[in-house]
């Protein structure tokens, strides 16, 4: 069976006072989940806060991207390394907003994926389409572009190390949702997609769900049979309901 993850994607989110009550409230309330994963992904100034208040707890952290580059003159970018030295775990590449809003194209985001993976940590690799997109009955099309770009440069011994999201663009921060059963039909392609290049490694490969994900609805998303936990965004910022969304990936 694979583990379950729910990650908190905080997106530019926070202060130091507001984080530390969060954070402080997550760690007591997930002190005792079982057979699942929590995380929280903060914006880079938190992630010496989120280390001091998070280890030896239940709750992974990590960043919201990483630099392609090692080290050098570019400026304002943060290297895998330097996640590492705030014990990062997680670090999300090629969510939609960085996509859409930043310009990164597919080569770039596979640039991010192997400087991830080369340093040790575990990327989420989102990948999902626009609502002209799907309406267009291009969803398939798109997400199998984006991780082909992924598998051509990190090929499925690199997949194997990472953790994949499928957020629907129409779905994020528009409090529309995917059904639980087009949620699953994507899920399930994503997998048959990578059984084709390794059974195995697509069977234990955790996919995320990420698009509104909400305490109401978690539970009936986290019980098909190909979604295995959420990147949550905005209900991450709140400590009830992302901790009843980490508790339903547990059923």
């Amino acid at each position: 069976m694979r583990q379950k993850l729910v990650a908190g994607n905080w997106k530019m989110h926070g202060s130091l006072s507001e984080n530390r009550a969060l954070l402080g409230e997550l760690r007591a309330a997930l002190a005792d989940v079982r057979n699942m994963a929590c995380a929280v992904c903060v914006p880079f100034p938190y992630l010496a806060q989120a280390q001091d208040v998070l280890t030896d707890s239940a709750i992974a952290w990590g960043a919201q991207q990483v630099s392609e580059f090692a080290k050098g003159a570019y400026t304002g970018e943060v290297s895998a390394s330097m996640l590492l030295d705030f014990g990062c775990r997680y670090v999300i590449v090629g969510h939609s907003e960085r996509r859409a809003l930043f310009g990164e194209t597919d080569q770039v985001v596979a640039a991010k994926f192997v400087a991830a993976i080369g340093a040790g940590l575990t990327p989420i690799l989102c990948v999902g389409e626009t609502l002209s997109e799907r309406e267009a009955g291009m969803a398939e099309s798109v997400i199998a572009r984006q991780l082909d770009a992924v598998l051509n440069v990190a090929g499925m011994s690199g997949i194997a190390r990472a953790v994949i999201a499928y957020e629907p663009v129409w779905a994020i921060g528009t409090g529309k949702t995917a059904s639980p059963e087009q949620a699953q039909a994507v899920h399930a392609f994503i997998r048959q997609k990578l059984a084709v290049l390794d059974m195995e490694i697509a069977g234990r490969m955790i996919i995320l769900y990420g698009g509104s994900v909400k305490a109401a609805n978690a539970a009936e998303l986290f019980s098909q049979p190909d979604i295995d936990g959420g990147l949550i965004g905005g209900a991450s910022l709140v400590a009830d309901d992302f901790v009843a969304i980490c508790k339903a990936a547990q059923f």
